[in-house]
C-alpha cells in the first residue's frame, strides 16, 4: 500500500512538475488506487464489538445471520461473535476474562446465572443505564411481562436483554404413536394420560417411550411452576438472598419417583443432563421428548417423521395447571469499554430488539416472541396456522396472571445447584436411590451453597 501511495504520488507531482498531460488511463487506476486504499482504511476503523455465546449448530447459524446483518445495516461498528462452549462454560469464560480485564463487551448468561451477574457489582452496565447514557431509543415496556420480570429489578430496571427465552413443551412423534397403536391427537394433557401411551409404546417394542432434556429446569423447576408450588422460600429468591430450597414435597416426590418407576421398566429413557438426547428424538427413536420450545429449531431441520407440540402434562389431582417458566439467556453488556464501544453495544442491541428481528428469531427458532410486537406480527403472518403447536408455548407460559411461585427463579449458585440435582436424580433413574432420599440430599446439600453465597454478597 506505501509503495503505491509512493508511486501515485510522485505520478502526479511529476505531472505538475513538467506540465506533462496526464494519461487518461494512467490517472484513472491511480484514483481507483488510492480511492481503496484509503476506503479500507476506513473500513478497519470500525469499532468492534466482541459478543461470547453458547450456541452451535442450527442456532448459531442463526445467531450469525443476525450479526451479519446488523454489520451490514450500518457502518460504524462491527460485532465479532465467538461461541465458547454450552451455557456453564461460557459464562465460566466470561467471569475469567473479566478478572484478566480481557473481557468482551456483550455476555450471554443463561438464566440461572442471573443472580451470579446482580450480584457481582460493577462487572456490568444495566441495560436501562446503558441505553440512557448512549441515547439509544429503548422501552422495556414492549417486552412480554414473565419474560421482562426475569431479567428487571424490583423497582422496574431492565438489567440485561433477553434474546433468547423459551419454556419447556412436550413433543410427540406422531409415526411412533401410530406405530403403539394410538391416535396422534389424543390427549396427552396429564401426566397419567401419557403413562398410559408409555405402556401402549413398551407393548408394542418401542424402546424409548419417553426422554427429556434438562432434567431440573423441567421436571423441578417448571413442574414447580405449574403446579403454583414453591421450588424455594422468599419467592423462589426474588425477596432475597436468605433462601431456603422447597422441592421436595410431596408431590414433587410423585412425579420425580414416577420417572424413575417408568426408567426401572423401560418406558422412560435416561440420556444425559443436559439436551443430549435431542439427537435422539430428532433421529425418530422416542416417542415422547420434554424440552424447551427450541428444539423447533433442529426438530424442524433434521426429523424424518411427523411431530407434533403439546402443552407440558400435569398431575390432573392438582388444581388446573398455572404457568411455566423462562429458560433461556440474556445478554449482558460488561462494564470497562470505551464510550465509543459502549455506543456500539447500545445499538446492536436495539438492533436486536426490533420487531422484524424479534418475529423471524421465533419463527425460525421456536423461542418465545419477547415482544409483544413480534407477537402480534407473527399471527398476523399466519405462522401459527401454518405450523400448528408454534403458538402452545407462548399460550403455556402466559396462561394465568403470575404468582410468587411461577414468576420464575432467582438463586445464587444456581448453576451448580443444578448439577447437584442431576445427580440425585440420577440415582432414582438407576434405582439406587428413592425420589424422597434424593431430593432431601440436593435440598439439604443445594442450600449449603446458599448460605455461602448469600455470606459472600452480603
Amino acid at each position: 500500500d506505501s509503495s503505491l501511495y509512493i508511486f501515485c504520488v510522485s505520478f502526479f507531482l511529476k505531472i505538475k512538475i513538467g506540465g506533462i498531460i496526464m494519461k487518461t488511463i494512467k490517472a484513472f487506476i491511480c484514483s481507483i488506487a488510492l480511492f481503496a486504499m484509503f476506503a479500507g482504511t476506513a473500513a478497519q476503523a470500525k469499532t468492534e464489538i466482541q459478543w461470547w455465546h453458547a450456541f452451535g449448530g442450527r442456532l448459531g447459524e442463526l445467531l450469525d445471520a443476525q450479526v451479519n446483518k446488523f454489520n451490514a445495516s450500518q457502518d460504524k461498528y462491527t460485532v465479532v461473535h465467538t461461541r465458547k462452549g454450552n451455557y456453564s462454560e461460557t459464562l465460566n469464560a466470561g467471569i475469567a476474562a473479566f478478572r484478566a480485564k480481557q473481557h468482551p463487551n456483550l455476555l450471554m448468561v443463561f438464566e440461572v446465572g442471573t443472580a451470579s451477574l446482580m450480584a457481582a457489582k460493577g462487572a456490568y452496565v444495566p441495560m436501562y443505564q446503558l441505553m440512557k447514557d448512549t441515547k439509544v431509543s429503548f422501552k422495556p415496556n414492549n417486552y412480554i411481562g414473565p419474560v421482562k420480570g426475569y431479567y428487571t429489578t424490583t423497582d422496574g430496571k431492565m438489567l440485561s436483554l433477553p434474546y433468547n427465552a423459551s419454556t419447556p413443551v412436550l413433543w410427540i412423534n406422531k409415526d411412533l404413536m401410530k406405530k403403539a397403536g394410538l391416535d396422534p391427537e389424543m390427549d396427552l394433557s396429564t401426566w397419567k394420560q401419557v403413562g398410559n401411551a408409555l405402556d401402549a409404546a413398551k407393548a408394542k417394542g418401542i424402546d424409548c417411550g419417553l426422554t427429556t432434556a434438562w432434567h431440573s429446569w423441567i421436571h423441578l423447576e417448571n413442574f414447580s411452576a405449574y403446579h403454583d408450588l414453591p421450588f424455594a422460600s422468599k419467592s423462589n429468591g426474588f425477596a432475597g438472598l436468605d433462601t431456603e430450597l422447597s422441592f421436595n414435597s410431596p408431590v414433587h416426590i410423585k412425579h420425580i419417583q414416577t420417572l424413575g418407576k417408568w426408567s426401572q421398566e423401560g418406558k422412560f429413557k435416561y440420556l444425559g443432563r443436559r439436551n443430549e438426547s435431542g439427537k435422539n428424538f430428532r433421529a425418530g427413536e422416542c416417542m415422547f421428548f420434554t424440552e424447551s420450545s427450541a428444539g423447533y429449531a433442529g426438530i424442524k431441520k433434521e426429523a424424518k417423521f411427523e411431530f407434533g407440540i403439546r402443552h407440558l402434562p400435569y398431575y390432573g389431582a392438582t388444581a388446573a395447571p398455572q404457568n411455566t417458566i423462562i429458560g433461556g439467556a440474556s445478554l449482558w453488556a460488561l462494564s470497562g469499554k470505551s464510550a465509543e464501544e459502549n455506543k456500539g453495544t447500545a445499538a446492536f442491541l436495539a438492533f436486536l430488539s426490533g420487531t422484524g428481528i424479534q418475529a423471524q428469531w421465533h419463527q425460525d427458532t421456536g423461542y418465545l416472541p419477547s415482544t409483544i410486537a413480534a407477537s402480534k406480527q407473527t399471527k398476523k403472518e399466519g405462522f401459527y396456522k401454518k405450523n400448528p403447536g408454534t403458538d402452545l408455548a407462548g399460550i403455556q407460559m402466559m396462561r394465568n396472571k403470575v404468582t410468587e411461585n411461577s414468576k420464575g427463579l432467582r438463586l445464587g449458585s444456581f448453576d451448580q445447584i443444578r448439577t447437584i440435582i442431576d445427580e440425585e436424580m440420577e440415582g432414582v433413574y438407576n434405582g439406587s436411590k428413592t425420589a424422597q432420599v434424593a431430593l432431601d440430599s440436593a435440598v439439604k446439600r443445594g442450600n449449603v451453597l446458599l448460605r455461602r453465597f448469600e455470606r459472600a454478597n452480603k
